[in-house]
């Protein structure tokens, strides 16, 4: 086989790998019916005053407790928050953030519709809930997601740099403030409970956070698989720091009582993620559960705060709810940028994001600057490339020579081989020179691919004409059509005397089939394929000329005379 034939059957390879990796895990995740998780209660309950509709254990710090979320959603009273961000409902019960729209970031198909995130209505299921745990054994209360809080007013708009959210709960001499803090600009939100005992007796409790939502995500495409659901980080583990609890394994999976230094919880899906970020100085417990009617939930509890008689203190701690940025998530906690996954590949994807980040800081233009990006790489690989392209351009100088062996001497494969192998040697042409080159490369694309694939900053951003989605397939397929040609053009360079009949069958039909999967992948990635397959079609012409013309030698070595 030769060199061009094993590069074009590893870009195959790459396609086919892509492709089983999407069907592999696009199908939907299988979800734990009610029924199983009844049978699996267990016969506790977090809170002797609370209806028996609670499926789940809690989850503990110390003798601390945290309810799981209720049966069916109770509502109360909505408040509205509207920032330059995010556009919220909060309800009164519980003081739960019951719905979430990205103001700047589109649906898929309506980039003027803020994108829907959260919600308590429809197939998805998705919510934030905080509050505060007390002692099994307490005697002074505190709010929980289930208390109803009471507020001054209903609708709020930001207008200068921070916007705060107040809702008030009293019960038995302990008053809580709790407050949503907003800043311009930003997706992170402080969380405060302003606590107030007014009673004759020490009152202590601990700050929780959870998510909760269903395995439906209605945004998933079966076309392109990225992962959805509950993970968590711990910066101090020797071996797995990032962490996947997926929806499916959950129920085996089950994490109770897991204490970090500092770490964080989220849930994430394709470009956005909810997250909640305790004090990264603290212990902190975190826990990941089923509850019932094939809902989730993951979150962390904060270790237990004491406050005496007559005396008061504030509790903090911040949630996230926006876009993957990673410019953003790096500032807010250690390893929060971890959540835009490249896999193996992260050691390749993150210096090429940096390096498309800067040359987009400066076109201004995600789609130029990914052509900028394959000029760039292009030109790193030009020297590998040169070797790959100059052996081919040999090979197809002595297709004739090849052509006739193979007449003469293609009945008996061994005298061919024999007869092959000596032209080679004769004309010193290495079949396996750009074999190396190839591979070198291979990660890269790949690399880029994830980066091309999970960058948010891609998300419904326009390039010229027809193409307002770089993350989204070409509306009108004429890119991947584009890319197909050049790639058949570059088999047109390439030297096809040592295959066999069925070889070049094969490699014929390998530009059609490359068409066809591309139709489906994210303009942004075919571009770069196409950008890529144009700068290699134009040196591989330029270097084949030559040798065409005559130049057989390599440009530093010295010429013959």
């Amino acid at each position: 086989m030769n060199m061009r034939a094993f590069w074009w059957i590893a870009l195959a390879f790459t396609a086919m790998w892509i492709w089983f990796e999407w069907m592999k895990f696009s199908a939907p995740q299988p979800v734990t019916s009610t029924a199983e998780i009844h049978a699996e209660r267990p016969s506790d309950v977090p809170f002797a005053n609370m209806p028996s509709t609670d499926t789940a254990p809690s989850a503990q710090s110390g003798d601390q407790s945290v309810p799981q979320a209720i049966s069916q959603i109770e509502k109360g009273q909505r408040i509205r928050v509207t920032t330059d961000t995010l556009a919220l409902e909060i309800d009164t019960m519980g003081g739960d953030i019951r719905d979430a729209k990205m103001l700047k970031h589109g649906m898929p198909n309506d980039h003027g519709t803020p994108f829907h995130l959260m919600g308590d209505q429809g197939p998805l299921i998705y919510f934030a809930q905080n509050g505060i745990a007390v002692p099994r054994s307490a005697d002074l209360p505190a709010p929980t997601h289930r208390a109803v809080y009471q507020v001054e007013q209903r609708d709020y708009q930001l207008t200068g740099e921070q916007l705060r959210v107040p809702m008030v709960w009293r019960e038995d001499g302990i008053e809580v403030v709790k407050t949503y803090v907003f800043t311009k600009g930003s997706y992170l939100i402080d969380v405060e409970y302003d606590v107030r005992n007014t009673t004759d007796q020490a009152w202590s409790g601990s700050l929780y956070s959870q998510f909760v939502r269903t395995a439906h995500d209605p945004y998933s495409s079966r076309m392109m698989y990225t992962y959805t659901g509950p993970v968590y980080y711990d910066d101090h583990s020797d071996s797995n720091k990032y962490n996947k609890i997926s929806f499916s394994n959950i129920s085996d999976q089950a994490l109770e009582n897991h204490q970090i230094q500092g770490g964080w919880a989220a849930m994430i899906q394709h470009y956005f993620l909810t997250a909640a970020i305790p004090n990264q100085q603290a212990t902190n417990t975190y826990f990941a559960k089923t509850l019932d009617q094939g809902r989730y939930a993951i979150g962390v509890v904060e270790p237990s705060v004491t406050i005496n008689a007559g005396q008061s203190d504030v509790l903090r701690s911040q949630i996230y709810i926006g876009p993957t940025e990673q410019n953003i998530l790096k500032k807010i906690a250690p390893g929060l940028e971890k959540t835009i996954d490249y896999g193996m590949f992260t050691i390749l994807a993150e210096p090429l994001f940096w390096l498309l980040n800067i040359i987009n800081n400066f076109i201004g233009n995600w789609g130029w600057s990914i052509i900028a990006l394959t000029i760039l790489i292009k030109l790193a690989f030009y020297k590998l490339s040169e070797t790959s392209y100059r052996s081919m351009a040999r090979l197809r100088k002595f297709q004739p020579k090849l052509k006739q062996l193979k007449e003469n001497y293609g009945d008996d494969k061994a005298l061919f081989q024999q007869k092959m192998m000596k032209l080679y040697k004769e004309e010193k042409i290495n079949p396996l020179g750009g074999c190396l080159p190839i591979l070198v490369q291979m990660p890269v694309f790949i690399a880029l691919y994830w980066v091309l694939i999970y960058s948010v900053e891609m998300r419904q951003s326009e390039w010229i004409l027809w193409i307002t989605d770089l993350s989204a397939k070409d509306p009108y397929f004429i890119l991947p059509v584009l890319m197909g040609l050049t790639m058949w053009l570059q088999q047109r360079l390439n030297p096809t005397a040592m295959m066999d009949e069925m070889q070049q069958k094969v490699m014929k039909l390998l530009p059609f089939i490359f068409t066809f999967f591309f139709m489906w992948f994210p303009a942004g990635l075919v571009l770069y394929w196409l950008m890529n397959n144009i700068l290699s079609v134009s040196q591989q012409w330029y270097i084949t000329r030559k040798i065409e013309a005559g130049e057989t030698s390599e440009p530093s070595e010295p010429k013959k005379r």
